[in-house]
């Protein structure tokens, strides 16, 4: 997070980044963010959610604006990693990075559209525009020691809740509690225990227990390749949430877009499935004849 953040800051002081907001504005404007901000996304997906905000906090943005960004970095965080584990539980790495990074502009769109933007200007650490470089520096230094202790805070009330619901085994009574509500998101009941893994404890993290899952047979390839195309769009929840939301950052765009997007998605694709199994069928009889 730290030298990303440092990144930023001189990118921004020797004008790089007024370099590529112009050549990148014509793009971003339609998701309602300059150009600059594509450094805060690539951040995100390469390095993660924390090197993503400390590239946000490094460029003046307004609330509108930091909420699009954390959206999309909250969809493509740590691209190459939690792609990997995707591979290793039945997806295809090229499919869900590719579908992550379309669905993250997507949802940028979408969100630019019913965001209001109230004027209100998101936490920024940088220095004041025209300051010496020294002074750059001081106030980037000043910054990361009072953005580091806050990301600590959040790790650390993370991992203890995370231990206390592993230590008493609360996933599973959980879990079986929603698996009513994996028929409206278009999954098989038995998934509720992944879907629930990779909402609490992330992707990354609820690799080891999600291929143990498929090993013990609790869940088919098949049944955790389509939990994946859920959990692209809506993982880590406990985690982005709080971390977002401890910046200021609207819980409810956050949970009800990537939600929403979430559903669409897998109804979306059974419903092509479907239609695809249709037509074969269709052509089957239409040649028997």
């Amino acid at each position: 997070m730290v030298p990303i953040s440092l990144g930023v800051t001189l990118l921004q002081f020797f004008g790089v980044l007024d370099w590529m907001a112009r050549a990148l504005n014509p793009v971003f404007v339609h998701l309602g963010l300059p150009g600059s901000s594509a450094v805060i996304f690539i951040s995100g997906a390469a390095a993660g959610t924390y090197a993503g905000i400390a590239a946000m906090t490094a460029i003046p943005l307004t609330m509108k604006q930091a909420t699009i960004v954390a959206l999309m970095i909250a969809l493509c965080h740590a691209l190459p990693m939690e792609c990997a584990v995707n591979r290793k539980t039945g997806s295809s790495f090229g499919q869900m990075a590719l579908l992550r990074i379309v669905m993250a502009f997507v949802c940028a769109v979408v969100l630019n559209l019913l965001v209001p933007d109230t004027g209100a200007r998101y936490i920024y650490l940088g220095s004041a525009p025209n300051s010496g470089f020294s002074e750059v520096l001081a106030t980037w230094a000043v910054s990361q020691v009072w953005l580091s202790l806050l990301v600590f805070l959040i790790i650390g009330v993370l991992m203890v809740l995370q231990r206390l619901i592993e230590a008493y085994g609360l996933l599973e009574p959980l879990s079986r509690w929603l698996s009513p509500l994996m028929r409206l998101f278009g999954l098989p009941r038995q998934a509720a225990y992944m879907w629930l893994v990779g909402n609490v404890l992330g992707i990354s993290y609820g690799s080891a227990v999600m291929v143990e899952l498929e090993e013990r047979g609790v869940i088919t390839r098949k049944e955790a390749n389509d939990v994946n195309f859920h959990l692209i769009m809506n993982h880590s929840m406990i985690e982005d949430t709080v971390v977002f939301g401890a910046t200021g950052i609207s819980p409810l765009w956050l949970l009800g877009t990537r939600i929403a997007f979430a559903i669409a998605l897998v109804w979306a694709r059974r419903l092509c499935a479907r239609a695809r199994r249709w037509m074969r069928g269709h052509a089957l009889r239409g040649g028997c004849l």
